[in-house]
């Protein structure tokens, strides 16, 4: 991975020299495509942990010393929870090309904490279907109502993770995100959800979920989207994806500094070179997984934008809504009520 030092690659801190920088992020930023301009522009190099979910990266943070971690890759939503409990250091708008990011995104309610912010929005993309389009009726892939639709009962996988899934549920009831309280997860949204096990023959992560549709062994993932399938369209252009005309939701990725680093001026320069168009757009096909740029001037091709529906982010943005962040009595009552629809 050339200048790229992987997770098991990280060595104790004491062996981290002064012209290194360490982050931990997804496995976006793993890329060298992406890692090595800026280490080759710097002089430095770039030591990568890559994690999945926010809890784990708060066990790896616990176990390391002030100062360990230079950059953080987050999911928007969890920023202010992060933010309080003083991890993250405050950046400033005037550093970043901030009117260029999609007002969608860079007004996002999560990106700041009392009026401070801590994360910079660099990636986003929708919870929707991802689908083969040629095993079904690609019409029937504009409304959520698809997941309840008994033409392809045994032929779905859903994403395992409660969080989207139990949004969309709300969206095809005409609810917002945001309206989903303790009483209505139990009294409207549990009966959808239970009803849609009997259509589904694998629950499974994104890699599960991913290879199932590309065996041909389910035709459709619930809550799958570009980050699904966009980086195979390529190869196999059957592999579509879509949101709901009744709404899509929205996910978004941040970049942060932690508080305690010793090289804020390193760690805010690899922000900017991760927010600026070029590295956008590196960003965005990152081997690992695609999805679409915040920086709507993002260096990317015209088969790229393709895939990723650039032309139809203005539609898919209004008619969308932002994942957002449960209270944790609301949290453990979305949680428990999906720990019952996997094991029904």
């Amino acid at each position: 991975m050339g200048g790229v030092a992987a997770a098991s690659a990280l060595g104790p801190r004491l062996s981290w020299a002064a012209d290194e920088l360490n982050i931990l992020v997804w496995c976006d930023h793993a890329d060298p495509k992406l890692l090595q301009p800026f280490e080759q522009a710097h002089n430095v190099r770039v030591n990568v942990k890559t994690y999945e979910g926010t809890g784990t990266a708060l066990s790896i943070i616990e176990q390391s010393q002030p100062g360990d971690w230079d950059v953080f890759v987050i999911d928007a939503p969890d920023v202010p929870q992060v933010a309080k409990q003083g991890l993250l250091a405050s950046l400033n708008k005037d550093d970043y090309p901030w009117d260029d990011l999609f007002e969608q995104i860079r007004n996002a309610p999560y990106n700041s904490v009392e009026g401070k912010l801590y994360s910079v929005p660099e990636k986003f993309g929708y919870y929707g279907i991802a689908y083969n389009d040629s095993k079904v009726d690609g019409t029937d892939m504009s409304s959520n109502d698809v997941m309840w639709n008994p033409k392809y009962k045994g032929r779905m996988a859903v994403y395992d993770y409660y969080f989207p899934v139990i949004q969309m549920i709300a969206i095809s009831l005409g609810m917002k995100p945001s309206d989903v309280n303790v009483q209505n997860l139990e009294e409207k949204i549990r009966p959808k959800l239970l009803e849609l096990k009997p259509q589904v023959s694998l629950i499974g992560d994104i890699v599960g979920v991913q290879n199932a549709l590309v065996s041909g062994n389910v035709d459709m993932i619930v809550a799958g989207a570009e980050f699904a399938v966009s980086v195979l369209t390529t190869e196999k252009p059957e592999l579509q994806w879509t949101i709901a005309e009744n709404g899509g939701l929205i996910w978004t990725q941040g970049l942060a500094i932690f508080e305690d680093s010793n090289k804020k001026d390193l760690a805010n320069e690899f922000v900017k070179w991760v927010i600026s168009p070029e590295g956008q757009g590196l960003l965005a096909t990152s081997d690992c997984y695609w999805a679409m740029p915040t920086n709507s001037n993002a260096a990317l091709n015209d088969a790229q934008k393709q895939i990723l529906r650039w032309d139809e982010q203005p539609g898919f943005l209004a008619k969308s809504h932002l994942s957002f962040l449960p209270q944790p009595e609301l949290d453990s009552a979305m949680l428990e009520l999906w720990m019952e629809f996997v094991q029904s």
